[in-house]
């Protein structure tokens, strides 16, 4: 081959093979090569086409030097496909390496759009999605896990990243500490498949149902929204040490002016927790 190739990245179904896009379809009957997350899934797509293509290993673990050898093959002229798992590739998924490499080596990338865990929830949230941010997989580790939460806690847009069944829990439970139970969230779990679940509710109704004990234990791949803080406009405090002193002198005790605040701020019940016992101390001398 005398001309440059291309890279597809190829979006495939996160559970409902309808979903393959006929352009998909067509794509990976064309392409030379399919660089694949798991060659046994990619393999059972294809035999459901009926179609018979070279496979190639492309993860986490080799993808560093997987990546300049795809570019070389499609530099030689190469049609290569990227595919993951399921779903769009480099969401949460191995790709970015390759495609940067192939950006930087002049060689054409092309996106062949379709499913997706993420926008399949958020389309069906009851949300708002006009703006939101994707968090991948949140961190496995307690410590982290809370960091990051607390990092975007006071962001409006809606939150929304992926979660696997084991450590579902104790997401849920920092969720509640740090962002607040009352916000709204969505949990979808086995999108498209045959056993899908959309569950709604606040955080701290979504901690107390999926707790991970008997029958309420969950299974499958899992993604979350949470809706964002509120804004200024919506009605959120500028100053919550403030509005946590006009609770107090209203009369209200220190819990109740806590879940107030923190509903009215969206700031998380440690946090207001934190500065209310400040404040108490002050009014104490």
């Amino acid at each position: 081959m005398d001309e440059t190739g291309v890279i597809w990245v190829v979006a495939t179904p996160i559970g409902n093979l309808e979903d393959l896009t006929r352009r998909a379809e067509r794509v990976l009957g064309e392409a030379d090569l399919i660089a694949a997350e798991d060659t046994r899934r990619t393999r059972a797509l294809l035999s459901h086409l009926g179609l018979s293509k070279r496979l190639i290993s492309y993860h986490d673990a080799i993808e560093s030097t997987r990546a300049a050898e795809l570019v070389e093959r499609a530099r030689a002229g190469e049609r290569i496909a990227l595919v993951s798992d399921a779903g769009t590739p480099l969401v949460a998924d191995p790709g970015y390496r390759l495609i940067a490499a192939a950006r930087a080596a002049g060689v054409p990338v092309v996106p062949i759009p379709g499913p997706s865990a993420p926008i399949a929830l958020l389309s069906c949230a009851g949300l708002p999605v006009s703006r939101f941010s994707f968090l991948g997989f949140l961190p496995a580790r307690g410590v982290a896990r809370r960091r990051l939460l607390d990092e975007v806690r006071a962001r409006t847009d809606t939150l929304v990243f992926f979660e696997t069944a084991r450590r579902l829990p104790d997401a849920l439970r920092d969720l509640v500490a740090v962002l607040g139970g009352e916000r709204r969230a969505v949990l979808g779990r086995e999108l498209t498949k045959l056993f899908e679940e959309v569950s709604c509710g606040s955080l701290e109704e979504l901690r107390q149902r999926f707790h991970g004990e008997g029958e309420n234990r969950l299974r499958g791949e899992i993604v979350v929204a949470v809706e964002g803080a509120r804004s200024d406009d919506e009605g959120a405090a500028a100053d919550p040490d403030a509005e946590i002193r006009r609770a107090l002198e209203a009369g209200s005790s220190p819990s109740a002016a806590v879940r107030e605040v923190a509903q009215a701020t969206g700031l998380s019940r440690n946090e207001i927790y934190r500065r209310a016992q400040a404040i108490e101390r002050e009014r104490k001398g």
